[in-house]
């Protein structure tokens, strides 16, 4: 295998699919667009799912993109060799366009042709979904794949647990997928060694998905969709690991060099060290990509992730001896890093830093609580809830209170410590890194309705607050609205008033909703608002309503302004330091 770095991986990637007549579009935000079932974008595939469903793309219905996703699930396994709260997947979709013939061959020739790849062929193997009640052995699949060149025997039929994807509600669009493999050269476990081992013979390199069934009632069968899709994913982290022969990410360039500042910082040796260096440099490139897209630290939803990430690591900053100097010079380097590909701006590090010094005075407050709590303790332990509620409550680290707890001749009950802790994690688990609760819901009318309404809300913002007002996040199901925009001040009751009165004339007057489809450029010219304008590239669709509002989006919408009845403002509240959040319904 030849050498490749992390911007020739990114570039073979699009070079390869535009050959193929695909469309590059940008990645979207990690922050969802109207997705209330997750805190951040997850998979390749989540800001498409509109368009999964039949939605037609303003670039086409072949398309590529490299993602960036955050899942915390797993936060405690960082620092492992594989293990990330960020990355980026490698994707190529297909909207009711090729399927499987035309993918199968492009994948093998990604995977083996010197111009890319160039993996040995007699290495590669795949699998495929071995069928059941719901749906067929899907034998088309390892047809085209014997077609490009991979043998009979180097083909394995799994069940749907490796070999299918669906949706978590157990509805909507799904179908089998097939997995590529790279054969190691290790000897097999047993006699039934296959690529859902975890032997490490073989090693994941690529998935094709083919959404070719939808399923209408959660247990049913699934029957033929009207619009079959694929999607293509590849971990890039992941990919340029094993390309290059590395034994982790971490080898990698988009690590080493950062690690390499904190060695300089700390004197300490990296070897001796390594979960700390690497959570400390893993969490702040996290931390400084959900920055990027607008968020702060905060005491819930994604500030509350956010924090935590950074938290995390200042404790291990602080365990290394490191400068407050650390966090800024690793935020330089990743700003270089994704220079021409992420925008990074410098109230990135300023917002990272204002979190650090917080924390400083957390810690102070944890230790003054931990002291308060030792006159009263019995039997010379602390429990394990005690222990756990300075962790969560002031982010007070287990490490430290155990130190604590030691110098003081007391021990921890940490079996009670680890239950509330797991049973924290499950929670957090289903909330930040969940899956699509919502499904086939993102395109409800309930939430077209909404949708529609948050138009009319950011209209009436403007009018109210001045047109420099903008939207800073926004999270939609089919309950509710959660609008969050830029203002200095808590709305009074006479604004609020302003605003439902604007919403519901709009609605009054029963104004049509059309979309446009057209350039990015011509969307600017027309005055089109644009708050997530660089998420599908160089055509967008616009949304117009009547006079009141033009805005570039990719979301369900409408018909027309009648059929949202009545709009209320339930809450208004501060999201974060000069944003302002308001929460609506559309009562019928």
């Amino acid at each position: 295998m030849r050498k490749i770095s992390y911007h020739d991986l990114r570039q073979m990637w699009f070079d390869f699919y535009q050959a193929h007549q695909h469309c590059v579009i940008p990645s979207a935000s990690l922050v969802p667009e109207n997705d209330g079932s997750v805190l951040f974008t997850t998979a390749g595939m989540q800001p498409l799912v509109p368009f999964l469903l039949g939605e037609t793309h303003p670039s086409g219905k072949r398309i590529c993109d490299i993602q960036k996703c955050v899942r915390t699930g797993d936060i405690d396994e960082v620092g492992d060799e594989s293990h990330l709260t960020f990355f980026e997947m490698m994707g190529n979709w297909s909207l009711g366009d090729y399927f499987k013939k035309e993918k199968v061959a492009w994948s093998y020739d990604f995977l083996t042709n010197p111009k890319y790849l160039g993996l040995e062929k007699d290495r590669i193997a795949v699998t495929a979904f071995e069928g059941d009640e719901v749906a067929p052995r899907d034998t088309e699949v390892a047809q085209y794949w014997q077609e490009v060149g991979i043998p009979a025997n180097r083909i394995w039929f799994l069940p749907k647990s490796e070999n299918w994807w669906q949706l978590a509600t157990g509805t909507g669009p799904c179908g089998p997928d097939s997995e590529m493999f790279y054969d190691t050269g290790k000897a097999p476990c047993s006699p039934e060694c296959n690529p859902s081992c975890s032997c490490g013979k073989y090693i994941e390199i690529g998935n094709d998905v083919y959404m070719q069934y939808v399923i209408h009632e959660k247990g049913g069968k699934a029957v033929t969709a009207q619009q079959r899709n694929v999607d293509t994913g590849m971990g890039l982290e992941r990919l340029l690991c094993f390309i290059n022969g590395y034994k982790n990410v971490y080898e990698s360039e988009a690590f080493a060099p950062a690690i390499k500042i904190v060695v300089d910082d700390c004197g300490l040796a990296y070897a001796e060290n390594l979960k700390p260096f690497r959570v400390l440099v893993e969490h702040t490139r996290t931390a400084t990509m959900i920055l990027s897209d607008g968020v702060l630290p905060s005491p819930n939803g994604q500030g509350y992730v956010l924090r935590r990430l950074i938290r995390r690591a200042v404790r291990m900053a602080n365990q290394l001896g490191c400068s407050r100097d650390v966090y800024g010079k690793l935020i330089q380097f990743y700003r270089d890093f994704f220079k021409g590909i992420y925008q990074i701006d410098e109230n990135v590090t300023k917002n990272y830093l204002d979190e650090v010094d917080k924390f400083s005075k957390t810690l102070e407050q944890g230790i003054r609580e931990f002291n308060k709590i030792l006159p009263f303790l019995k039997d010379k332990q602390l429990s394990g809830k005690t222990a756990f509620r300075l962790y969560e409550t002031y982010g007070f680290p287990i490490e430290l209170t155990q130190e604590l707890a030691s110098e003081n001749g007391l021990t921890i009950n940490m079996e009670e410590f680890e239950t509330a802790k797991n049973k924290h994690s499950e929670l957090s688990h289903t909330a930040s890194a969940g899956m699509f609760k919502g499904g086939l819901a993102d395109t409800s009318d309930e939430t077209a309705h909404l949708h529609t309404a948050t138009h009319l809300l950011l209209a009436g913002l403007k009018k109210l607050l001045g047109k420099d007002t903008t939207q800073k996040g926004s999270n939609i199901t089919p309950e509710r609205l959660r609008f969050d925009f830029n203002c200095d001040h808590k709305l009074t009751p006479e604004e609020i008033a302003f605003l439902e009165k604007f919403v519901n004339d709009a609605i009054q007057r029963k104004i049509p909703v059309t979309m446009e489809e057209m350039s990015l450029k011509e969307a600017q010219a027309i005055g089109a608002e644009g708050s997530f304008a660089n998420k599908y590239g160089e055509m967008v669709k616009v949304y117009t309503i009547g006079d009141v509002s033009k805005e570039i989006c990719g979301g369900p919408h409408a018909k027309n302004t009648a059929e949202l009845v009545n709009f209320k403002i339930v809450k208004e509240e501060s999201s974060s330091a000069g944003i302002r959040r308001i929460k609506a319904v559309i009562k019928k």
